[in-house]
């Protein structure tokens, strides 16, 4: 059979596409769309877990004591300000009076009336029942008439009436000056306790309603944080658990706390759990009150258990799992997972064995058909 001789021109043709051919499946097996995934891997190892719940709160004071007048009025003066330290008892400022100084001695005069009145009736009483035991002796020598006697007897009657009577306007006349007096005594504005005044809401000359706040008091040793933490990871949390506070003021220097308590009703709304964390002890200076906080609370130890990090974690469907090295190929492993610390590892109740190699980041997704190879750092994930 005769054979076609070859042109220059095909022959240089084949020679420029088998090369361009082999680079093309050269690159589409490296670094194409049919190129191995990059993966970094690592070993499922037995560790115990120390889990750290994290949450954020505010500086708040624990008693806080709101100072004001019992009724309407003016403001006469106001003798401290926001920042003054003050001691139990101390006066803070007073009230304008209006009429209530006339009204007391008004009520006084009234007050010492009933007292003579009081006096005047035991006068007649004693009189009046001298009359009627004379004229009892009187009728038993019948020295003088039934009529004159029971006469007598209805006047000593009457002369008890009006002692009572006048017992009871005095009793009615001190209450209404002891009344007044204490009206009076409350228009001073006097500090319950010991602390710094955080707040002045009104000035001298200001009218304001009855239990409206005036100055406003905290106590500086009661200080504690108000703390917000996901309801998804509060288990565990309970009084008396070691807590580490980070204020926003302290240049990221962690203070020693505990956990105060926990409050029995959550907010529903962002879902989240309430704890009252306090110091111990409180910082020198003080902090800010409403001032931002980190917390971490340090929950009870797990024993140890089969441990992998939480970025090795992925969701297939509606399972989570890892994606496992199995003879040089992938399988998705469901797992149950159990608890897990600020260090990113969660310890895994069932699904994998301590030894066990999983995927910790990848390129890209992963399914069972991938193709993986394994390098010891992937551009962008964390080391």
């Amino acid at each position: 059979m005769r054979r076609l001789p070859l042109q220059p021109r095909t022959v240089a043709l084949v020679a420029v596409i088998v090369p361009l051919l082999a680079l093309f499946l050269f690159v589409a097996t490296r670094s194409g769309p049919l190129a191995p995934v990059a993966v970094t891997v690592t070993t499922v190892e037995s560790r115990t877990i120390a889990p750290e719940l994290f949450g954020v709160g505010g500086v708040e004071s624990r008693y806080t004591y709101r100072i004001g007048p019992t009724f309407a009025g003016r403001i006469r003066r106001l003798d401290v300000q926001v920042g003054d330290a003050v001691r139990a008892g101390q006066l803070l400022g007073e009230m304008d009076a209006v009429d209530l100084d006339d009204r007391v001695r008004s009520q006084e005069s009234a007050l010492r009336r009933a007292e003579a009145g009081l006096q005047e009736a035991l006068a007649r009483q004693l009189h009046a029942r001298t009359q009627a035991n004379r004229y009892e002796k009187l009728f038993s020598s019948q020295s003088t008439t039934e009529e004159i006697l029971e006469a007598r007897r209805q006047e000593s009657q009457i002369a008890d009436a009006a002692l009572s009577a006048a017992r009871e306007e005095l009793a009615r006349a001190r209450a209404d000056r002891d009344g007044l007096v204490s009206q009076r005594r409350n228009l001073r504005l006097v500090a319950p306790v010991a602390g710094v005044v955080a707040a002045r809401d009104a000035d001298p000359g200001t009218t304001i309603v009855a239990g409206q706040t005036v100055v406003e008091i905290i106590d500086p040793k009661s200080l504690w944080v108000n703390v917000r933490f996901d309801q998804v990871s509060a288990a565990g949390l309970a009084a008396g658990l070691p807590a580490r506070i980070v204020l926003r003021s302290r240049n990221g220097e962690a203070l020693e706390g505990r956990v105060l308590r926990v409050e029995p009703k959550a907010d529903v709304v962002t879902e989240e759990a309430l704890a009252k964390v306090v110091f111990a002890p409180i910082p020198h200076p003080a902090p800010l009150v409403g001032e931002l906080a980190e917390v971490t609370v340090a929950l009870p130890v797990h024993s140890a258990a089969p441990s992998i990090p939480n970025a090795a974690v992925r969701r297939l469907g509606e399972k989570i799992g890892v994606w496992q090295l199995v003879d040089g190929g992938l399988r998705f492993t469901p797992l149950r997972l159990g608890a897990s610390d600020l260090a990113g590892f969660v310890q895994v109740r069932e699904g994998l064995r301590e030894g066990a190699r999983i995927v910790t980041y990848s390129e890209k997704a992963l399914t069972a058909r991938s193709r993986v190879r394994v390098v010891e750092h992937i551009k962008g994930a964390p080391r």
